[in-house]
């Protein structure tokens, strides 16, 4: 379809799992009613983010794949003939977890998941100490209205992961995703940080001539300590952003893309015409010390 309407819910998170789940689907039915396709939830949407904590208490938040939360789900998409993109905590068996993306077509089909590659570890994101990397690799999934590529959070600092999905057939990456600022920082540096995250999501778009979807969310949690910072937002292929949310409110936004854009970028600026891909394997070393 030429035009495919993409909807981002951006929305602050409660303790209760169940309370956030009718959240989100009082979201995707907004949405819908303002002609939305395909919606896309944020990263780990039916809880708080739990990593802030090495907490073996918050495993019992996680849930099988299919599960309770995709049946619901399932059941919303195929009533509103929206595509859901659900970022979830999954658990695949005893004592192992992973951070996972499910996406549901229009139908209410079950297309499959996306486990998160990348994993951090940084002060208030113990990622590693709750997700195993994903084994799946890179996924692209064709739904109803366009075949989308899903990446989760710290993946999108990594072109590698955008260019390999791309690559696939991606004619959308989404980025559900949960980033904020400490609260103990100043606004230059809160600035500073927004921009990069930003900025390289845009150069993903650039790069590889396809519209760019992140959906974060917003809300002050970690007792005060982590402002989620928000900014949702859907660019062109060139980098343009053509919507942004805030940094502070809860928002349902529609936003109508236009695919046929990729053929006219990628022609107009060939960066995958002129790739040198005998050139590349070198990206598969750790880092390259000097002779």
């Amino acid at each position: 379809m030429p035009i495919v309407n993409v909807a981002l819910a951006q929305m602050s998170c409660s303790k209760e799992k169940l309370y956030n789940l009718q959240k989100a689907i009082e979201q995707i039915k907004a949405a819908a009613a303002k002609g939305a396709q395909i919606v896309c939830l944020q990263e780990l949407f039916t809880s708080l983010y739990f990593c802030d904590v090495e907490d073996y208490d918050n495993f019992l938040l996680a849930e099988s794949i299919p599960g309770p939360s995709t049946e619901a789900l399932s059941t919303v998409a195929k009533e509103l003939n929206v595509v859901i993109i659900a970022s979830l905590f999954e658990k695949r068996t005893q004592g192992v977890y992973h951070n996972t993306t499910t996406v549901i077509d229009a139908d209410g089909r079950y297309l499959g998941k996306y486990r998160k590659m990348h994993i951090p570890d940084d002060p208030a994101y113990y990622e590693k100490f709750y997700f195993t990397p994903g084994d799946l690799g890179y996924k692209t999934f064709k739904t109803k209205y366009a075949a989308i590529g899903v990446l989760i959070c710290w993946d999108q600092w990594y072109p590698e992961a955008a260019r390999i999905t791309s690559l696939m057939g991606a004619e959308i990456l989404f980025y559900p995703t949960a980033i904020g600022w400490a609260a103990s920082q100043d606004e230059a540096t809160n600035t500073e940080q927004f921009n990069a995250w930003q900025t390289m999501q845009r150069s993903h778009a650039i790069a590889n001539g396809v519209h760019v979807v992140s959906v974060n969310r917003v809300g002050t949690e970690q007792n005060g300590l982590m402002k989620f910072w928000g900014g949702s937002f859907v660019c062109n292929p060139f980098g343009t952003i053509l919507f942004q949310a805030s940094h502070e409110q809860e928002e349902v936004a529609v936003v109508p893309i236009q695919l046929e854009k990729t053929d006219n970028y990628r022609v107009h600026w060939p960066f995958l015409r002129d790739r040198r891909i005998d050139s590349y394997q070198p990206i598969t070393k750790r880092f390259i010390d000097e002779p």
